[in-house]
C-alpha cells in the first residue's frame, strides 16, 4: 500500500478500476483493484504543507432567484472555457481538481430519491450532505453508521442513503488512484428546530462532530470520510478534475430537473499533482482564487480566540465543535471554515467577508467616517486574511465576490438585460448576444459584489456596507474605549544611560563596530536601510564560529510566483502599521469592551512612550514587567529553567489582569545574562495560545538586543505587539558624542532611526504580499536555518527547522561569550566592539569565502592561464576543514572503488556548455565588462544573460573577428526595461526573473544620477531620470498568470527556451513543481548568497536560503511529481570551483551560473561600492573615467570556465562518471563529513539535503523530453501565419474579419515574432497587416506585436492587452449591436500595454487596474481607467477621457499623461510625490492632444471623444497634464543643450551631467 500525507494525514491509497458499470459506484464484490499510483508524504525536503495553489473563478446567478437548468449549464460552460487556468501535471488527463456549487436542487433530489425509496420532505424540512467514502463496502457501513449515530445524538434523523453515479472513463491513472465513492446523505428535521438558521447549525454541529470523531478520531478508515458539504440550501459536486471532466464525470449535472437560481465553478491549478478530491474547489461557502499569505497567524490566533469565545447559538456545545479551523484544509478551506463560523454565529455574510478582507481604511481621507469606525473597531477583534485574492461566495440566497484590497486578481462581471450576473476571471467565459448586455463592469479593490436572490437585486457596496456599519455604534464605542498612546499620562522617566557603560551593553547583546557604522548611521542620519552588494560569502550563523544573535538563524519567506510582494512604497496607501494594545474580547459579541485598547501608529516605542506603559493603570488596562535575566553561569539548563519561571510569571500576571507584559531585560550585570529576546517572546507568545490567553494580553519587548531591521521583523513576526530598542537608542546618542553621526539633534537621530526601522519592516512584510503589520504579526513568514527541532517545536511552533542545528545549549553558550566580552574575568583597560566583518571583509572579523588570498589567486590564475595557480585558489576556497562556511563544504564525496581514465570522461568543450554567467544588468556593470562575459560565452559556447537592462540592438550583430557580443539569455524582469519583439527574437533563451537572490521579494532602482544617455538608450527611457523595477511582475500574481507569461513568451520567440529564475526558500520545490506544470523549459535556482547590485543589506544577510537547500529540495518534489524529465534544473549563487558544480550536479543541477567569480576574473577585487557607481576597477561603474580603468579580457572568463570544467572532469574520474547525466541526482555520492570541529554544527543534519525519492525508474532524472507548450493549438499557428504568409513573405498587405474567444490568448505574438524575425526593429509598413476580431479576446491580446500590424478587436478584451507592445497598432471597441455607454463600461482588463515600448492604443470603453503600467513609449487613449494608473510610467503619452482610479501615477518618472478631470477631483487621486499637475497652456501640445482625440475617434468611433471634439475649446480647460518632475527638468536641460547647437546625443550628455548632481532630484535620490 502507498501513503498520501493530506497536511499532516496519512491516507492509504486506493484505486479504483473502471468497472462495467459507468454510471455506478462498484461495491465491495466487484473487481477492483487498490494502491496502484505512489502518493508522497513529507520526506527529504519536501513537505506537502507547501502545496500553494490558483485558479479560474466564475458564477451565474438570476437576479430574481428564479431557478433553472440553465444556470447551471451556464456555470459549468463557464468552468469549460477556463480550463487553461486550471493545471495538469505528468498526465494530461488527470486536473488538479474542479467542481461547481449551487441550490439544493430540491425537483432533482424528490425524483432521484424516490427510485431509492426515500421520502424527501418539502425544501427546507431536510439537509443534502455530498460524502466521499472509502472504496471497500465493510469499511463505508462503518463510516455510515458512526455517522448515523452522530445524526441520531443531534436529535436528526438519517432519511436515507444515495450513491452518487459517476463515470471516470476520462480520468487520469493519478485521479483514479484515489477516486471515492461519492454518496449523499439525506437528513430530516427535527420538529423542534424552529427556524432555518437554528437547522443549519445543527447540520454544520454534525458535520463538525462528525469530521472529529470519523475522520480525525479511532475509526480505522475514516480518513478516506470527508464531507464536502451538509446543507439545507447548497449543495457541491466537485473532485480531482479538468473543468471538462466535472459534467461527464457527474451524470446527474445533465439532468434537466437538476435546477438552480444560482451557481458558482471552480477550476484549480495546484503546484503538486498528488491526488486530493478534498482540496478540489467549491468549499461549502467559497471560491477562491489567489492566496491567503498571513494563514499561519491566522490560524494561530484564532486557536487563541477560542478560549474567549462565547456563543448565544451553540451554548455549551461549542467547545465540543472546535477548533473551528481544521489545519489538514488548504489556506481556502481555512478561510471558508472561519467565514462559516462567523455567519452560523450571528454575522451576515457580508459583514464576515469585511471582518476577514477589509478594505484599506486606515489612510483613506475619503472613506464614510461610519465605515472607517466599522473597520477600525472590527480591527480589534480579528485581523485581516491578507493576501492577493478574488474570493466568489454563496450560502445560496445571496451571491457575491469581493477582491483584496490591491486588486491583484482579475474578476469582471456582465449585467445581462434578462436578469442574469454573469462573473469569471475572464470576460468572455461566457457569451453573450452583445444586445442582452445591460453593464460590463469589473471586480475593484476592497470593493464587493453582491447579489440577493430574495430581494431580487443587486446591492450596491456603498449600500451594503453603509448598512452593516450602522449596526452598532461603533464610533461611540471606540470614542469612549480606545485610547491613543499620546493621550496616556508620562510614566516615570527613564534613567539617562550611564554612557560609560554604553560598551560593555553593546558588546553584551553582540554589537560589532560594522553595525554602528554602516547600519545604524545611516538610518539614524538619514532614516534610510544601509545598502550592500555583492551578495554574501560568510557563514550562515549555525557555521560561524562567532556568537550569533538568535536573529540571525531565522531567514525570511518571500513571494514569488505563487503570490506577488508589493510595493510599500509606491503603493502605501494599501499598507498599515497600525498596532492596538490590550485584550481582545469575544469575537462572537461585538461590545464596546472589545475595544477597549491603547492604539498606537506603529509599533516602535521611544523610551519616553515604554514609560507610559509601564505607568499604565487605565480602567481595564493594566501593565506588568517581567524581567528577561537568567544566570549565565547555569547555561541551557539555567535558560530553560528561566523561561519557565517567565511563562509562570506571565500566566501569573495575566490571570490578576494585566493586559500588557513588558518583557525588559533591563539589570544585566557580572551574573545576570539576558535571554535572547527572540527565545523569550516567541516562546511566551507560544505558550499562551497553548493554554488558550494570548489574546488576553499584548507583549512587548523592552530590550537591549534588536537594532536592525530583520530584528524587529522577526520579533513582530513571532507575535510580538511592540518593541522598545533602548541600547539602540543609546548607541545612537553615543554616536553623536563621538561625531559617527552628524548634521542632526538627538530627537531627529531618533526620529529618523524608528522611520527607517518602520519602514524596513513594512518592506519585509511586503515582500511576502502582507499589506498590515496587525496580519503581519504572529504569522511566523521565516525558517529557522540551523536550529534544533526541540528548540523550534517548544518556542517557535510550526516553523520550518529542516536541517536541525543549535540546541538551548549552544545558544546558551553563545549568550555566554557575548557576555563574558562584555564582563570579563580580569577587568581591562577599557572596552573596544570587535571588528565585525560580515559585510566587508576585515582582518579578524568574520571570514569570507573571497577574501584579498583567494581573489589574488584566482586573477593570477586566469591571466596566465596557469591551471596549477588555479589548484592553489580551488583548494583556498574548498578546504573548510578549519572554519565553515556553506552546507556544500560540510560534505564529503563516496569515491569510486576504482576511478575511471579521464580521457573517458566527457570533455572541457562539452561541459563549459552547460555554464552561464549571471544576470548582471548592463546599469549595474560596464558596457566593457558585460560585453566581456558576453563574447568569453559565445566563444564557448555557453551563455551569458543581459540581466533586466536590456541590451544595445548593435550586440545582435557579429563583430568583424568573429565575436558575438550577444548576450544567448535574454532577461524579462519586473521593470521589462527595452523589453521589445526585437529583443526577444534574438533570445537562445528567454529568462522570467522571479526574483533574486540578493533581495527576493523587492524591486530595485536604478537612481537618475546613474542612467546615462547609453543606458537610457538602450532602456527606451530618459538620460538622468530615475528608473523602478516594481517588486512584483506586474502581469504574475499567481501560478496561472506565470503559466500566461510563459506562453506569451515562447509565442514571441518559439525557439527559445524559457527560463523562470526562483530564489532558495522552503516550499520552492512545490513552487518548482507549479513553474514546471506552467511549461517552463528551464528552472534556475538561485542560492540567497548571489547578487552583484546594490541590495538592502538586510535582504542580502536575512532573506532566502542557501541552494543546496532548494535545489535539493526542487529535484526531490520534480521526482515525485514525475515532472523532472522535463525540465532543465540550474542553480547558481557563490558557484567558485569545480567542487561546487560536482555538488550542485549531485544535488539535481544539470545547468550551472557563475556571477562573482566572472567579475572576479575581470578584475573585481570585492569592495563591494558597487552602489556607489565609485568602482575602482572599471566593473560596476558607468563611470566614463572608471571605465578607461578597466583591465579585463574575455581570455580571462574563458580560462574560469575552462578550469572550474577541468577540476569537475577530475571529480568525475575519482566518483566513476563519465557524462554529467550520469551524475545528476546522485545525491547517494554525497556523504556528510565526518570529525567536524566547529562548536555549533555538531547538530547539524544534512540527511533531507541527500534524501533519494523512491520512485519507478521510468521517472527521468534529468531533462528527457520536450514541454508541450502548445503552439500548435493556438490561433496564430492554426490561422495567422497562413493567412499572412504573403504580408510576411513579399510585405503585401492583407485585411482580415475573424472570429475570437477569451480561449484564444496571446493572439498576434507569434505572427508579431515571425515580422521581427523577417524586418527586424523596424517592422513592416504600418497598417500592413489588418486583423479585424469580433468576440471576446483571451488575455494578452496583441502582445509585443510590432510594427505593421493592427490588431481591430470588435468585442472586450481580457488583461494585458498590447502588453510589450513594440510598434504594432491596437484598436478594442464595443460590438456595433450593444446598446451600453462604453465609457461607463470595462472594455479591457487589468495591466493593459504592460512594458510597451512603442505603437499605438485606442480602447473606447474603461480599462482595469495599472493601465500602461512601465509603459516607456506607446501612445494610448482609453475612456476610464482603475487604481495605480501610468504606474512607474518612463515614456510615451496617455490621455484618458474619463475617472481614474486611486494612487495614479505612483512611480511615473517619465512620460506625459492628459487626464479629462471634468468632476474637478481628479488631484485627489494621484500620488504626486513624483509628478506635478499642470494646465495644458502651449498650442502646439493642446493641438497635439487634439489630434490623437481624433485619431481615437476615428479608430473607435468613440461618442466620448466625438463629444470632446465638439466642444474642443471648452474641454481643454477641463484638462490635466501629469508630467514627472525630473522628466520635465531633463526635457528642458535637453532643449536648453540643443539651443546651444548640439545634436541630439550630444545634448542628452550635456543635460545629463548638468543635472546627475542635481541635490533636488525626486526619483533619482
Amino acid at each position: 500500500m502507498n501513503e498520501l500525507q493530506t497536511s499532516g494525514k496519512h491516507i492509504l491509497a486506493q484505486t479504483k478500476q473502471n468497472g462495467p458499470e459507468e454510471n455506478g459506484q462498484p461495491d465491495a464484490g466487484e473487481d477492483h483493484q487498490q494502491g496502484c499510483c505512489p502518493v508522497p508524504s513529507a520526506q527529504g525536503l519536501y513537505d506537502p504543507q507547501f502545496e500553494r495553489d490558483a485558479c479560474g473563478i466564475g458564477f451565474v446567478v438570476n437576479i430574481k432567484g428564479q431557478q433553472s437548468h440553465d444556470i447551471i449549464q451556464k456555470a459549468l460552460t463557464i468552468l469549460v472555457n477556463l480550463t487553461h487556468r486550471g493545471a495538469t501535471g505528468s498526465e494530461p488527463n488527470t486536473g488538479d481538481g474542479a467542481g461547481i456549487l449551487f441550490q439544493t436542487p430540491h425537483k432533482f433530489l424528490q425524483k432521484v430519491t424516490a427510485i431509492e425509496n426515500i421520502t424527501l420532505p418539502a425544501l427546507g424540512q431536510y439537509g443534502v450532505g455530498m460524502v466521499f467514502l472509502p472504496l471497500e463496502s465493510d469499511h463505508r457501513h462503518a463510516c455510515e453508521q458512526q455517522f448515523e449515530a452522530i445524526v441520531a445524538a443531534q436529535g436528526q434523523t438519517v432519511l436515507g442513503w444515495r450513491t452518487v453515479p459517476t463515470s471516470d472513463a476520462t480520468l487520469g491513472i493519478t485521479a483514479r488512484s484515489n477516486e471515492p465513492v461519492v454518496r449523499q446523505v439525506f437528513i430530516g428535521r427535527s420538529p423542534a428546530i424552529q427556524t432555518d438558521m437554528d437547522f443549519e447549525r445543527r447540520l454544520y454541529a454534525i458535520r463538525r462532530l462528525a469530521e472529529k470523531q470519523i475522520r480525525y478520531g479511532d475509526n480505522a478508515h475514516g480518513r478516506f470520510f470527508y464531507i464536502a458539504s451538509l446543507s439545507y440550501k447548497t449543495i457541491v459536486y466537485k473532485g480531482m478534475l479538468l473543468s471538462e471532466q466535472v459534467q461527464p464525470f457527474y451524470p446527474d449535472l445533465q439532468d434537466k430537473d437538476m435546477e438552480s437560481a444560482l451557481a458558482l465553478v471552480h477550476s484549480r491549478f495546484s503546484t503538486n499533482t498528488f491526488p486530493s478530491w478534498e482540496r478540489a474547489h467549491p468549499n461549502r461557502y467559497i471560491i477562491h482564487n489567489g492566496e491567503i499569505n498571513t494563514i499561519r497567524g491566522n490560524q494561530n490566533w484564532m486557536r487563541a480566540r477560542e478560549s474567549l469565545l462565547a456563543s448565544p447559538y451553540f451554548g455549551a456545545e461549542l467547545a465540543e465543535l472546535l477548533p473551528v479551523i481544521d489545519t489538514d484544509g488548504s489556506d481556502s478551506a481555512m478561510f471558508d471554515n472561519a467565514l462559516e463560523f462567523l455567519l452560523l454565529n450571528g454575522r451576515s455574510l457580508a459583514h464576515a467577508i469585511m471582518m476577514m478582507i477589509p478594505e484599506p481604511w486606515s489612510k483613506r481621507a475619503d472613506m464614510d467616517s461610519t465605515l472607517k469606525a466599522f473597520y477600525e473597531y472590527h480591527s480589534a477583534l480579528m485581523e485581516p486574511w491578507d493576501g492577493p485574492a478574488s474570493i466568489g461566495f454563496s450560502d445560496g440566497f445571496q451571491i457575491g465576490a469581493i477582491l483584496d484590497r490591491n486588486g491583484l486578481r482579475p474578476s469582471r462581471y456582465t449585467v445581462t438585460k434578462d436578469g442574469l450576473v454573469i462573473l469569471a476571471s475572464e470576460t468572455g467565459a461566457l457569451e453573450i448576444p452583445p444586445e442582452n448586455i445591460a453593464y460590463k463592469g469589473r471586480l475593484e479593490p476592497g470593493r464587493m459584489l453582491l447579489i440577493d436572490t430574495v430581494a431580487g437585486r443587486i446591492v450596491s457596496d456603498e449600500e451594503l456596507k453603509a448598512q452593516i456599519a450602522r449596526q452598532y455604534p461603533y464610533g461611540e464605542w471606540l470614542a469612549d474605549g480606545q485610547v491613543t498612546l499620546a493621550a496616556l499620562p508620562e510614566g516615570e522617566p527613564t534613567a539617562a544611560p550611564d554612557h560609560d557603560t554604553v560598551v560593555q551593553r553593546q558588546q553584551a547583546f553582540g554589537y560589532t563596530f560594522e553595525d554602528l557604522r554602516l547600519l545604524l548611521a545611516p538610518m539614524a542620519q538619514s532614516g534610510v536601510e544601509a545598502l550592500g552588494s555583492m551578495g554574501d560569502d560568510t557563514p550562515l550563523a549555525i557555521l560561524s564560529d562567532k556568537a550569533q544573535p538568535l536573529f540571525n538563524y531565522f531567514k525570511q519567506l518571500f513571494a514569488q510566483v505563487t503570490n506577488p510582494p508589493i510595493d510599500s512604497i509606491r503603493e502605501e496607501l494599501v499598507t498599515s502599521t497600525l498596532t492596538l494594545l490590550g485584550s481582545e474580547g469575544n469575537l462572537l459579541q461585538p461590545t464596546a469592551v472589545s475595544c477597549r485598547m491603547i492604539k498606537l501608529n506603529h509599533p516602535i516605542l521611544t523610551n519616553q512612550e515604554l514609560g507610559k506603559l509601564k505607568a499604565l493603570n487605565l480602567p481595564g488596562i493594566q501593565s506588568a514587567t517581567l524581567p528577561i535575566l537568567y544566570p549565565v553561569a547555569q547555561g541551557g539548563a539555567g535558560l530553560e529553567q528561566a523561561l519557565g519561571d517567565l511563562f509562570a510569571a506571565a500566566d501569573t500576571a495575566v490571570a490578576q489582569g494585566a493586559k500588557i507584559l513588558i518583557l525588559s531585560d533591563r539589570g544585566i550585570s557580572r551574573e545576570q545574562a539576558a535571554i535572547p529576546s527572540l527565545l523569550a517572546a516567541a516562546g511566551l507568545h507560544h505558550h499562551l495560545i497553548r493554554n488558550g490567553r494570548r489574546t488576553e494580553t499584548s507583549i512587548v519587548v523592552e530590550s537591549g538586543e534588536p537594532r536592525e531591521v530583520h530584528h524587529f521583523a522577526v520579533l513582530i513576526g513571532y507575535g510580538v505587539d511592540a518593541i522598545n530598542p533602548y541600547l539602540a537608542y543609546e548607541t545612537i546618542g553615543d554616536m553623536l558624542r563621538k561625531r559617527l553621526v552628524t548634521g542632526v539633534t538627538a530627537d531627529e537621530a531618533e526620529y529618523h532611526y524608528i522611520k527607517a526601522v518602520v519602514k524596513g519592516v513594512v518592506k519585509i512584510m511586503s515582500k511576502m504580499g502582507i499589506s498590515t503589520v496587525q496580519s503581519y504579526r504572529g504569522a511566523q513568514i521565516f525558517e529557522a536555518l540551523g536550529l534544533h527541532k526541540d528548540v523550534v517545536d517548544r518556542y517557535f511552533t510550526g516553523t520550518p527547522s529542516r536541517i536541525q542545528g543549535a540546541d538551548l545549549n549552544t545558544l546558551a553558550k553563545e549568550v555566554e561569550i557575548r557576555h563574558k566580552m562584555a564582563f570579563p574575568e580580569r577587568p581591562s583597560n577599557g572596552h573596544a566592539l570587535p571588528v565585525g566583518g560580515k559585510y566587508q571583509w576585515r582582518q579578524g572579523g568574520e571570514p569570507h569565502l573571497f577574501n584579498p588570498k583567494t581573489i589574488h589567486a584566482l586573477q593570477t590564475a586566469v591571466r596566465g592561464g596557469d591551471y596549477e595557480a588555479f589548484r592553489l585558489y580551488s583548494q583556498g576556497v574548498n578546504d573548510q576543514s578549519r572554519k565553515l562556511y556553506t552546507l556544500r563544504g560540510m560534505l564529503d564525496f563516496n569515491l569510486a572503488a576504482e576511478p575511471i581514465p579521464l580521457e573517458e570522461v566527457e570533455s572541457v568543450d562539452s561541459i563549459v556548455r552547460r555554464f552561464k554567467t549571471g544576470a548582471m544588468s548592463y546599469g549595474s556593470i560596464s558596457k566593457e565588462a558585460h560585453e566581456s562575459l558576453a563574447i568569453a560565452m559565445n566563444r564557448l559556447g555557453g551563455k551569458s544573460n543581459t540581466g533586466e537592462g536590456g541590451e544595445d540592438p548593435d550586440r545582435f550583430h557579429r563583430d568583424e573577428n568573429g565575436d558575438s557580443r550577444k548576450s544567448a539569455i535574454k532577461q524579462v524582469a519586473s521593470g521589462r526595461f527595452g523589453v521589445t519583439s526585437h529583443y526577444l527574437v534574438n533570445a537562445t533563451e528567454i529568462q522570467i526573473k522571479m526574483a533574486q537572490g540578493a533581495k527576493p521579494g523587492e524591486g530595485g532602482q536604478l537612481p537618475g544620477r546613474k542612467v546615462y544617455p547609453w543606458i537610457a538608450k538602450v532602456r527606451l527611457s530618459t538620460p538622468g531620470v530615475g528608473l523602478i523595477s516594481p517588486p512584483p511582475h506586474h502581469d504574475i500574481y499567481s501560478i496561472e498568470d506565470l503559466k500566461q507569461l510563459i506562453h506569451d513568451l515562447k509565442n514571441a520567440n518559439p525557439r527559445a527556451r524559457i527560463n523562470v529564475k526562483l530564489v532558495s526558500e522552503v516550499g520552492v520545490g512545490t513552487i518548482a513543481a507549479g513553474v514546471a506544470k506552467g511549461y517552463a523549459d528551464v528552472i534556475l535556482i538561485s542560492g540567497h548568497d548571489g547578487g552583484t547590485g546594490a541590495s538592502p543589506q538586510t535582504s542580502i544577510k536575512h532573506a532566502g536560503l542557501p541552494w543546496e537547500l532548494g535545489l535539493a529540495e526542487t529535484h526531490q518534489t520534480l521526482l515525485l511529481n514525475d515532472l523532472r524529465s522535463r525540465v532543465t534544473l540550474e542553480t547558481d549563487g557563490q558557484l567558485k570551483t569545480g567542487r561546487d558544480v560536482v555538488v550542485a550536479a549531485l544535488l539535481g543541477a544539470e545547468e550551472f551560473g557563475f556571477a562573482t567569480a566572472p567579475l572576479v576574473s575581470l578584475g573585481c577585487i570585492m569592495m563591494r561600492v558597487c552602489q556607489k557607481n565609485t568602482c575602482p576597477v572599471g566593473i560596476a561603474t558607468q563611470n566614463p573615467e572608471l571605465r578607461g580603468k578597466f583591465a579585463g579580457k574575455p581570455e580571462h572568463v574563458e580560462n574560469f570556465m575552462r578550469f572550474v570544467a577541468q577540476e569537475v572532469r577530475e571529480l568525475m574520474a575519482q566518483l566513476g562518471f563519465r557524462s554529467i547525466e550520469e551524475m545528476i541526482g546522485r545525491s547517494d555520492k554525497l556523504r556528510m563529513r565526518e570529525g567536524i570541529d566547529n562548536w555549533k554544527a555538531q547538530g547539524l543534519d544534512l540527511t533531507p539535503i541527500l534524501h533519494q525519492p523512491e520512485v519507478s525508474p521510468k521517472v527521468g532524472r534529468y531533462c528527457q523530453m520536450p514541454q508541450n507548450h502548445g503552439l500548435d493549438q493556438g490561433m496564430d499557428r492554426q490561422l495567422l501565419l497562413w493567412l499572412c504568409k504573403d504580408s510576411l513573405e513579399m510585405g503585401k498587405k492583407i485585411n482580415a474579419t475573424l472570429p475570437i474567444r477569451n480561449v484564444h490568448r496571446t493572439v498576434g505574438t507569434m505572427l508579431g515574432s515571425e515580422v521581427t524575425r523577417r524586418y527586424g526593429a523596424k517592422g513592416l509598413p504600418e497598417d500592413t497587416i489588418h486583423l479585424h476580431f469580433r468576440g471576446s479576446a483571451g488575455q494578452s491580446f496583441g502582445a509585443f506585436i510590432p510594427r505593421g500590424i493592427t490588431l481591430e478587436l470588435e468585442g472586450d478584451a481580457n488583461d494585458y492587452v498590447g502588453k510589450g507592445l513594440s510598434g504594432g497598432q491596437i484598436i478594442v471597441y464595443p460590438p456595433t449591436a450593444a446598446t451600453f455607454d462604453p465609457a461607463e463600461n470595462v472594455i479591457a482588463g487589468n495591466v493593459a500595454l504592460y512594458g510597451a515600448t512603442s505603437g499605438e492604443a485606442y480602447i473606447s470603453g474603461r480599462a482595469g487596474e495599472r493601465f500602461a503600467v512601465r509603459n516607456s513609449g506607446a501612445t494610448a487613449v482609453v475612456e476610464g481607467i482603475g487604481d495605480h494608473g501610468c504606474e512607474y510610467m518612463t515614456g510615451g503619452r496617455v490621455v484618458i477621457l474619463g475617472r481614474t482610479g486611486r494612487n495614479f501615477a505612483a512611480g511615473m518618472s517619465g512620460g506625459i499623461a492628459y487626464v479629462l478631470d471634468r468632476d474637478g477631483d481628479f488631484y485627489q487621486r494621484v500620488n504626486t510625490e513624483m509628478v506635478s499637475l499642470e494646465r495644458l497652456k502651449e498650442y502646439e501640445e493642446i493641438e497635439s492632444l487634439r489630434l490623437m482625440i481624433l485619431d481615437h475617434a476615428k479608430h473607435t468611433d468613440s461618442k466620448r471623444a466625438w463629444d470632446t471634439l465638439a466642444v474642443w475649446p471648452d474641454m481643454v480647460s477641463q484638462f490635466v497634464k501629469v508630467l514627472p518632475n525630473d522628466y520635465k527638468r531633463m526635457l528642458e536641460a535637453i532643449d536648453q543643450a540643443k539651443a546651444t547647437g548640439l545634436e541630439q546625443e550630444e545634448a542628452e550628455i550635456a543635460a545629463f551631467e548638468a543635472n546627475m548632481n542635481d541635490v533636488a532630484r525626486v526619483s533619482g535620490n
